[in-house]
């Protein structure tokens, strides 16, 4: 049995794998750290991660972009794996977040579903035959009204997908508003909806003469995101120190 920390034990995502991981006999949270502890969640919870010493094997985080460097930290402190989930990061967090994968593993991830990373892979292929046939790209995604990044970490990690095969080539554009200007040919637009309690949509559209080509994943309920993370936690305990991805899991 995987024992893990639940950064973020408080949030929307934290409770949901809090739920999971009480039906899971193959995982078990045995702490929690989050600014709020005011819910009872069957395991202690920390409001800062230095007062948190409870033995574990692993830590997930759920949280906040402004909360991920010290939870980095913390990780690289206790010599623990961490589970990355949080989105929105700002670059210099990622370099933060590479640094401390030469002495921990991290596994991090836009997304936790295995349905969207398949979808990444899909969108690649898409990319790598289409794109040079003279399609356009383009990412729609729609997520409920609380959501604070836009457009979604998901989003820009199909992005990146595609943009890897074609040799980091185009350009992302987030915003047509501001110039009036026809679409250029080496560009993958992403647009964001935010409305409602949309769980989580992303639509990939390659447009060309005559046909599009889409490709849809619509999450239903958080639980899809927990049930990932749980996995993610089983894979990288005992994992050497390195980054780490869905891939790896999914294979494995």
């Amino acid at each position: 049995m995987v024992r893990f920390i639940m950064h973020g034990c408080n949030g929307a995502m934290g409770q949901v794998i809090t739920r999971l991981a009480k039906e899971d006999t193959e995982a078990e949270i045995v702490a929690g750290i989050d600014i709020r502890d005011t819910m009872d969640n069957g395991y202690p919870v920390f409001t800062k991660a230095d007062d948190c010493d409870v033995p574990a094997d692993v830590i997930v985080d759920f949280s906040v972009a402004k909360a991920v460097d010290a939870v980095v930290d913390y990780a690289v402190k206790r010599q623990l794996p961490l589970v990355l989930c949080t989105t929105g990061l700002s670059e210099a967090q990622l370099a933060h977040v590479a640094e401390a994968s030469e002495k921990i593993a991290i596994l991090r991830s836009a997304n936790m579903s295995l349905g969207v990373n398949t979808v990444f892979k899909l969108a690649a292929i898409g990319a790598q035959v289409l794109a040079k046939a003279g399609y356009d790209m383009e990412i729609v995604e729609k997520h409920h009204n609380q959501k604070l990044d836009a457009p979604s970490g998901t989003a820009l990690a199909i992005a990146d997908a595609m943009n890897e095969v074609l040799n980091k080539e185009y350009a992302y554009k987030l915003d047509r508003s501001q110039e009036r200007a026809k679409r250029g040919r080496k560009e993958i637009g992403i647009q964001a909806v935010r409305g409602g309690n949309i769980v989580g949509e992303h639509e990939v559209f390659f447009c060309g003469p005559d046909e599009v080509i889409e490709i849809k994943h619509t999450a239903y309920s958080k639980g899809i995101f927990g049930k990932g993370a749980i996995s993610a936690a089983n894979f990288l305990k005992d994992k050497a120190p390195g980054m780490y991805t869905m891939n790896d899991v999914i294979a494995g």
